[in-house]
């Protein structure tokens, strides 16, 4: 189906605009017959897919306070219209205004929605309509809220840990610039002043020609720094490469294990949200893979969806997954049994989130003295490099 914006003539003279959503020209115009419209124009209307510039805590606020007003009884389109109308973001409020539009043409809530995948994903669209079927869409959107709450958390909790190193990696980056571009060649020259060039300690004489390689060459080393990062993205976009990438980031030491409960708490809040919501779990386990975020897990939850096909449940596919912990299979064997698994992924949800908290502060915790180490090591190592030559040359001087 395809959406027709339309000009039609009343009966009274007055000429009427809209947007309907329909198979073609034709099913339009016979539509607007059937309501003693006269068709004037018909033309298809373009898709638009806003995408971007949409904070989760826009989303978020848009989402309550959705949910407040259909809990209060007013119309969808009324809703749309209030939310629109108050909405700053001007990205926001255009993709608002075109889903009320989009709704007022006989399209359904979630399919207007289903338009702008940037801003409302699949987990989005599934779960608005599985309460629109339900008629429980205030819940819905609810438990929305919490759900895109608590994963803001998680991703702030990874961002934060990396933060942190990643920072520190930069500013070592940066210093080591600067002594091999400015401080090492001074004190190079001050050494030929002296008549001490030739009797240099070996530490310094490395140091000094690798401070010389890297100013002869820095526009080389520029030119191969942007090439293997360059590399490196085109080598991730690849299927292939990304797969080893995450393969690797979940058999990392401390990582490893970080990333892996972030895994499970992404896995069983988003599962536990769908399947409380109504949605199948086929059609769950096939949006929470493309929300994993790590393509080896993706394809094990894929694997998993295929034996639940097959007549299995769902704890013996999670079993065969090493990301997925015993205790983990356990409750959702248990879950499955006494027929709330809903409830038992939020608890495991719960239970790995608060888990994720301490692994990530336990992970910056012994990263913090590790890059000390190294920062420590690098530069002091060019720095005493440097001072070797002064110290002998003074006890030369006293010596004489």
């Amino acid at each position: 189906m395809a959406q027709f914006a339309w000009e039609a003539r009343a009966t009274t003279g007055e000429v009427l605009k809209g947007v309907m959503v329909a198979d073609n020209r034709a099913a339009v115009e016979k539509r607007l017959r059937a309501q003693q419209l006269n068709p004037q124009k018909v033309a298809k209307k373009i898709s638009l897919s806003l995408g971007g510039g949409v904070e989760a805590k826009d989303l978020v606020k848009v989402v309550r306070q959705f949910a407040t007003m259909i809990d209060a009884g007013l119309p969808l389109v009324q809703c749309l219209d209030i939310l629109g109308s108050q909405e700053v973001n001007p990205i926001f409020k255009a993709t608002l205004v075109d889903v009320k539009q989009t709704v007022e043409g006989g399209a359904t809530f979630s399919d207007a929605l289903r338009r702008h995948p940037k801003i409302f994903d699949d987990l989005f669209v599934n779960l608005v309509h599985a309460g629109e079927v339900g008629g429980i869409l205030d819940t819905i959107l609810n438990r929305l809220a919490i759900y895109i709450e608590k994963n803001v958390k998680l991703k702030r909790q990874v961002k934060g840990a990396m933060t942190y190193p990643v920072s520190v990696m930069i500013i070592l980056v940066l210093v080591m610039v600067v002594l091999l571009t400015f401080v090492i060649p001074a004190f190079e020259n001050m050494f030929a002043e002296f008549g001490a060039a030739d009797k240099l300690p070996k530490l310094t004489k490395y140091v000094i020609m690798v401070s010389n390689a890297f100013v002869g060459y820095a526009p080389f080393i520029a030119l191969g720094a942007v090439g293997l990062g360059v590399a490196a993205v085109q080598t991730y976009r690849r299927p292939k490469g990304k797969r080893a990438v995450h393969q690797v980031l979940l058999k990392l030491p401390v990582v490893g294990n970080v990333m892996q409960k972030i895994t499970v708490a992404r896995f069983s809040r988003t599962l536990g949200t769908l399947l409380s919501s109504g949605v199948p779990i086929l059609d769950a386990l096939e949006i929470v893979a493309k929300a994993a975020g790590n393509v080896i897990v993706e394809e094990g939850l894929m694997y998993a969806r295929s034996k639940i096909s097959e007549g299995r449940n769902l704890a013996d596919p999670l079993a065969e997954l090493p990301v997925f912990p015993g205790m983990v299979v356990q409750m959702v064997a248990v879950g499955e049994q006494t027929g709330a698994l809903d409830q038992m992924l939020n608890k495991i949800a719960d239970f790995y989130e608060d888990e994720t908290d301490v692994a990530v502060a336990a992970l910056t915790s012994l990263l913090e003295p590790i890059l000390m180490v190294v920062i420590g090591s690098v530069v002091g190592t060019v720095l005493v490099s440097m001072y070797l030559p002064i110290f002998e040359l003074a006890g030369n001087i006293k010596a004489e």
